[in-house]
């Protein structure tokens, strides 16, 4: 029966994801809603209403250890930093950091002093809103924080997105073109920026894992595997010769670290699929510490205080970046695409510029959704260490 639980339960872990991302592709509600936010209610759902047996349980807490430290390389070995644009790539970029610093400081003063290891979350946060899923889930691994409570900050991350693209999609865009005397326009690319955006998902009900069952693909699969596999044994060799204290924080930056060297690497970078591969090991994650959650040990005045922090954090920034990318002199479209890949990851950049009708847009955005990915574990950290003293 042990063997069987087993089974059944990384079955469940592993086949899950597939289902939804199956289902999001056919069904343009559960599309509109995202297979983040679908898997974060199937696990809770799971975890909360059923009695799960112990090897379920183990593995709860076995395979967010595995499938970050995985995820991580593979998902930055296809980013490429263009070459054309870069002073404005730079200033939102600059821009766009500095925002987040400054709104997640004054909101622990606020708010995130008040909750229980609100140091941690400032520092979760902060790589969530330069970075993504990816960067909050390795900060989480590094902090070592209580798996319900990162789950309440997906799941507040969620309704917050939610309402900041309401606000962008509405009124937020028009206003904040008046606002920079800008007008609406689709700008043609050049073949350079085109080539640029081959990693851009333009089509939100394509099947990236389809290819991978081919012949070419599961030689593709192999070197992805095999290649982060030599990250990950590297990475620990290198964490493990320093304190057991620090083995989490290196281990979890030089991941970081190889994985944007890799990307350099044109042969490395070549690999299509591996940020798919990556994405679905975080699917596999956000599912099982989904499961993890305990509504009965739910804390309201914390998650009040939790969920304002998060509010303050990302409205606060988003008005900031304006502000700054006003005074570099940007326009409001770069502001606008380069927030989005700082507050929800550079997979929502390709439809925020379909809606900006300005695809060129989409150069800058995945420049800086690169850049969130790259450094955010690294921001995360010292953002801890700010908040801790303060």
């Amino acid at each position: 029966m042990t063997i069987f639980n087993y089974v059944a339960g990384i079955l469940f872990y592993v086949v899950t994801p597939a289902l939804v991302l199956w289902l999001c592709r056919r069904v343009s509600i559960l599309r509109n809603i995202g297979p983040i936010m679908l898997l974060y209610a199937i696990g809770m759902a799971v975890g909360n209403i059923f009695t799960l047996p112990e090897e379920m349980v183990t593995l709860q807490a076995l395979l967010p250890n595995i499938m970050v430290p995985l995820a991580i390389p593979m998902m930055l070995y296809g980013c490429s930093f263009s070459r054309s644009e870069l002073s404005l790539q730079l200033k939102v970029c600059i821009s766009g950091f500095l925002s987040v610093v400054v709104s997640v400081v004054v909101g622990y003063m606020l708010f995130g002093s008040s909750v229980p290891e609100g140091a941690a979350i400032g520092g979760i946060i902060s790589g969530m809103y330069t970075g993504g899923t990816i960067n909050a889930a390795a900060l989480q691994t590094i902090f070592h924080v209580d798996s319900f409570t990162f789950a309440l900050i997906n799941s507040y991350d969620i309704i917050i997105s939610f309402l900041y693209f309401i606000f962008l999609f509405t009124a937020g865009i028009p206003l904040f073109r008046r606002l920079y005397g800008q007008k609406s326009h689709d700008v043609v690319m050049s073949k350079d920026d085109k080539i640029a955006l081959d990693a851009a998902q333009l089509d939100d009900t394509r099947n990236p894992y389809k290819s991978l069952l081919s012949r070419s693909g599961l030689k593709e699969l192999g070197a992805i595997v095999g290649t982060t596999l030599a990250v990950v044994a590297l990475s620990a060799a290198v964490a493990i010769a320093l304190p057991e204290s620090l083995f989490m924080v290196v281990f979890i930056l030089m991941l970081t670290t190889l994985g944007v060297a890799l990307s350099f690497v044109k042969r490395i970078r070549a690999m299509e699929h591996s940020y798919d591969v990556g994405m679905y090991l975080i699917y596999i994650f956000s599912l099982a510490i989904s499961s993890m959650a305990d509504f009965s040990k739910l804390d309201i005045m914390q998650g009040v205080n939790l969920i304002a922090f998060m509010g303050f954090a990302v409205s606060v920034s988003l008005l900031l970046h304006a502000l700054f990318c006003r005074i570099l002199k940007t326009d409001a479209d770069s502001m606008v695409i380069s927030s989005v890949a700082f507050i929800n990851s550079p997979p929502f950049v390709p439809m925020v510029a379909m809606v900006m009708k300005n695809r060129k847009s989409l150069i800058t955005g995945l420049a800086a959704g690169v850049v969130g990915y790259a450094l955010g574990n690294h921001l995360g950290v010292i953002m801890y260490e700010i908040l801790s003293r303060i």
